[in-house]
């Protein structure tokens, strides 16, 4: 393969722009100049450390590493899950419910790609397995916390109508049934845009990647196929998973709504 290496000054030709962007937004006054620029630290040094760590795992190969850097990765998006809510359910609720959901979804589908299509082996080789869960987790991460957090503002702004339906002899599904079906339609809609328009719109990247390193096109377009799919059913499930647990949380035993577990709202 033709593979064309970057070197730091490469690197430093691309930060550049971040830095006028930067720059941009100093004279427009939007105050996110320092964001921006912490940001594009935290994408150097985090990718940094993943890239070398991730070298001394491809090297040794040990289930062990493999599964507590996948461990490392579930945790990191539970807590992104969690920061992403305007009102997260109180406690370790806030921290399960997106984990839990994407452990679901996104650990089970893994492993039987890897073990049954991709077939590789071991099944759990990192060159496979990292890159694959990690795909999987970030775009199953957002589709969750969209949906958890569409469910928890929909629920408190229409506590009037739940517990009005909930005094009319309702069960609690059915109080929030409309509200649990657009969770789960705002969890889904980023994972069907980008399907819709996959190789017309935009090339993913995985399949940019691959041709990049100099993949056969067509070979490129079959692993993003199947990643495509695999992302489609984790975000999927991991979202109907999220909201099924998260719906009934906030109902009590004897069903009447309990606002009072999710975090008040933020003051002015």
């Amino acid at each position: 393969m033709n593979i064309v290496r970057l070197d730091a000054l490469d690197l430093a030709i691309a930060a550049v722009l971040v830095l006028l962007l930067a720059a941009a937004s100093m004279r427009m006054r939007l105050n996110i100049a320092a964001q921006l620029l912490i940001a594009g630290m935290r994408t150097v040094i985090q990718l940094l450390l993943v890239g070398m760590v991730l070298k001394v795992v491809f090297e040794y190969g040990d289930l062990a590493w493999v599964a507590l850097i996948a461990l490392a990765m579930l945790s990191i998006a539970g807590r992104e899950v969690r920061a992403r809510q305007g009102r997260p359910f109180t406690g370790s609720w806030g921290f399960a419910l997106g984990t839990v959901s994407m452990f679901v979804s996104t650990f089970s589908i893994t492993i039987f790609m890897l073990a049954v299509v991709v077939s590789t082996t071991p099944w759990y080789a990192p060159q496979y397995a990292v890159p694959l869960l990690g795909m999987m987790l970030g775009n199953t991460m957002s589709g969750v916390a969209l949906a958890i957090d569409r469910l928890t503002q929909l629920a408190v702004q229409q506590r009037g109508v739940i517990e009005a339906r909930l005094t009319l002899g309702e069960s609690w599904r059915t109080a929030i049934g409309d509200i649990r079906r657009e969770s789960a339609r705002a969890g889904l809609i980023p994972i069907i845009n980008a399907m819709a328009v996959a190789g017309v719109v935009s090339l993913p990247g995985m399949m940019t990647g691959q041709i990049l390193a100099g993949v056969p096109p067509l070979d490129a377009v079959y692993y993003q196929i199947l990643i495509m799919f695999m992302i489609a059913a984790g975000t999927g499930f991991g979202t109907l998973t999220a909201i099924a647990i998260g719906s009934r949380r906030l109902f009590d035993r004897r069903e009447r709504l309990r606002l009072d577990r999710l975090d008040p709202a933020p003051g002015p």
